[in-house]
């Protein structure tokens, strides 16, 4: 994607010098005044970098690039005015988060590095959101994977949990979606303390002995443990370490998506928990809206709406040697001896179809299981036969 650059003055003129001067150099767009500058950012950007007058009327420069900041927080944002007030350039600088700040008339050459320097920043951010979002998200996933070997109802909970809360960042349009997946797929982590049969039992609704009760309740506490003392995971540690119970208000100083990530991991556990108990998709929905009427109404009307054919889809018996990633197990599968190889709900991985060759191989469980094939993945499976 091109990197673009906005620029926004209330006079013509100058945005005209603008394009004459530097828009050769770089990819620059222009708008006349906050509000078209506003309108530009919502419909055609994100821009990686927008320069704004302080004094414009209407929306003034310090408006627009909070706003900024809120549609894209990557984007760099310059301001440019002919104010040199201290005071002014304090505030733009809290409530913008401004890169630089430039005084009129500004010369082509210092315009033009500001611009080099912003786009080198802008680079450097997205970068580093790169590197969070697709290489420590997919080691998360690894680990996640690795982890449902050794407990595979814990962490198979964990999964459908992502899938769900996949199709709630979406619907809900939540920023960073990848941090509430993240937090998904690790909210399980704590169980690997726990014995199989305490996470049997728990899903069962079965009532734990008082010792077996505390271990569970603590195993988000042990999630938080682990995960942050990883860079960059504290926020999701926290969401982890609070999926149990409703935020609390003293929690005031943590930021609105680590609240938000807590509460909607925490109900989609619970609303993970009533349809394993044998709920109806709607009768979940209404329990847990009836319970936490001070939520987003967004997030149940999302979840109202899920399609269950996504998540289900074409149900069929298949040999192991045809399964294919992206089926979700539809039982329980147990080798000989009574062990959980497979919890129901979990999806098929390439490891969860080694895992079970090697068990057929040395006949350990039998030749067939059931699996439901989400849409998507069934187009695949039909096109390869």
């Amino acid at each position: 994607m091109a990197e673009k650059i906005l620029l926004v003055d209330d006079d013509n003129n100058i945005l005209d010098g603008y394009r004459r001067s530097l828009s050769r150099e770089f990819p620059m767009e222009t708008a006349l005044g906050g509000a078209q500058a506003l309108e530009l950012a919502t419909n055609q950007g994100p821009y990686a970098v927008v320069v704004s007058d302080m004094r414009m009327p209407g929306i003034d420069g310090v408006q627009l690039l909070s706003k900024i900041k809120t549609l894209s927080p990557d984007t760099i944002r310059v301001m440019l005015t002919g104010n040199t007030d201290v005071e002014t350039a304090i505030n733009a600088i809290n409530e913008g988060s401004i890169f630089r700040f430039l005084t009129k008339p500004c010369s082509k050459e210092v315009m033009g590095k500001t611009l080099t320097a912003a786009l080198l920043q802008y680079r450097l951010v997205t970068a580093e959101k790169q590197l969070l979002e697709q290489t420590l998200s997919g080691s998360i996933q690894v680990l996640t994977e690795v982890l449902s070997l050794v407990n595979p109802a814990a962490f198979s909970r964990a999964e459908r949990a992502r899938r769900y809360i996949h199709r709630i960042a979406i619907a809900m349009k939540l920023g960073n979606p990848w941090q509430y997946e993240v937090a998904a797929m690790m909210s399980q982590l704590g169980c690997v303390t726990l014995a199989p049969e305490t996470i049997d039992a728990v899903y069962k609704g079965e009532k734990l002995l008082p010792s077996e009760q505390a271990q569970y309740d603590a195993h988000p506490t042990v999630a938080y443990d682990l995960l942050s003392k990883i860079p960059r995971l504290e926020p999701i540690a926290w969401m982890i370490e609070h999926q149990n119970q409703p935020v609390p208000e003293t929690a005031a100083s943590q930021t609105p998506d680590m609240r938000t990530g807590a509460e909607i991991l925490r109900l989609i556990l619970a609303y993970e928990q009533l349809i394993h108990k044998g709920n109806s998709r709607t009768e979940a929905v209404h329990t847990l809206s009836r319970q936490n009427p001070n939520f987003s109404p967004e997030f149940f009307q999302a979840l109202v709406v899920l399609d269950p054919n996504a998540e289900e889809g074409e149900i069929r018996s298949c040999r192991i040697d045809e399964l294919t990633p992206g089926m979700i197990v539809q039982q329980e599968i147990r080798s000989v001896d009574g062990g959980l190889l497979v919890s129901k709900g979990q999806e098929i991985t390439p490891t969860v179809i080694s895992k079970l060759k090697n068990y057929h191989a040395r006949r350990a469980i039998t030749g067939t299981v059931t699996v439901s094939i989400p849409t998507t993945t069934l187009a695949f499976v039909k096109g390869a036969s």
